[in-house]
């Protein structure tokens, strides 16, 4: 899975078993890459992708993950670590910024550059903080969060890594995705799952504008920047450029499912929540020749279709 010659497309993808990381393994294969997997978790056999290598280690722990990627080397790297977390400090947040910005110290530190060519970072909206709707990779990031201060904190390392050490990386920050398989306890899952199973569940008023991108999409433009020439210490917006309320999505999905009763107002709004949240993905469009051309509608309908029978 390793091959040492510096010709071949040897990908590592820093957790590549979540829900983004399956489909990013999976458009690896097709597109002619040696895949690795690193993450934290063992995974069970039935999950494994044939052809791919499975290494396990948690990048936050710099000896374990030396020792992981002793002797490996990689020509492209994905890093897809960390899940969404915005915990306070002392209630994990700590915890949060070790996955989220002392893994990415550790994962440079481990890697072996030699025939390095690409490596994108994987990251987020809420890097922009309470920036101003639509967000372009141009403004200042005014993180919110330990989960957002430590994101911004590993891309700033990495562009210093590019200015100071010409390291190859390029940074994708996303917006909202989904799909099918992503985990139930996101968003779109737990209202998809609570109209399927017609239960009357507590929602906020909805008024928060997202900025909600199909995960297809956001694979292929991950791959164009992974792949990409000349790009090297940039940043792209990743999302569909459409804003849409919160309110609306939750009423299309009941519309289409035809039940479940959503309460609106009966949660409150995240503290600091920046109440319009969405990209100005002109920078990927010009540089990267991408936009999302999945049809909104029929890609909810499609991840609806997914839980549904994930439920029979």
């Amino acid at each position: 899975m390793s091959d040492s010659s510096p010709l071949s497309k040897n990908l590592l993808i820093v957790g590549g078993t979540g829900f983004i990381g399956v489909c990013a393994v999976k458009k690896a294969i097709k597109s002619g890459y040696h895949v690795s997997v690193l993450s934290r978790n063992s995974i069970d056999l039935s999950k494994k992708i044939e052809n791919v290598e499975y290494i396990q280690a948690d990048i936050s722990i710099y000896k374990d993950l030396l020792m992981a990627l002793k002797s490996k080397k990689f020509t492209h790297v994905i890093n897809l670590s960390g899940d969404i977390n915005h915990a306070n400090f002392n209630s994990g947040g700590k915890q949060v910024i070790e996955s989220h910005f002392l893994g990415v110290l550790n994962l440079v530190s481990c890697l072996n550059r030699e025939h390095l060519k690409s490596f994108v970072q994987i990251g987020s909206s809420d890097e922009y903080g309470s920036s101003v709707a639509p967000q372009n990779e141009e403004q200042t990031c005014i993180p919110l969060s330990n989960y957002s201060f430590a994101k911004l904190s590993a891309v700033n390392f990495l562009k210093m890594l590019n200015v100071s050490e010409s390291f190859p990386v390029i940074i994708v920050r996303l917006f909202l995705v989904f799909g099918p398989n992503q985990n139930n306890l996101r968003f779109l899952p737990q209202v998809i799952t609570a109209c399927l199973s017609n239960k009357t569940f507590p929602v906020s008023k909805g008024e928060q504008v997202r900025d909600f991108c199909f995960v297809e999409d956001i694979i292929d433009g991950i791959f164009l920047a992974l792949e990409s020439k000349g790009l090297f210490g940039n940043i792209f917006n990743l999302g569909s450029g459409n804003p849409v309320k919160i309110r609306e999505i939750i009423e299309l999905i009941v519309k289409i499912i035809g039940k479940g009763e959503p309460l609106f107002g009966k949660l409150p709004y995240r503290k600091n929540e920046n109440m319009a949240l969405y990209a100005d993905i002109s920078k990927a469009n010009k540089f990267l020749n991408w936009k999302a051309t999945r049809n909104f509608d029929e890609s909810i309908k499609k991840t609806i279709e997914y839980y549904n029978n994930k439920n029979l």
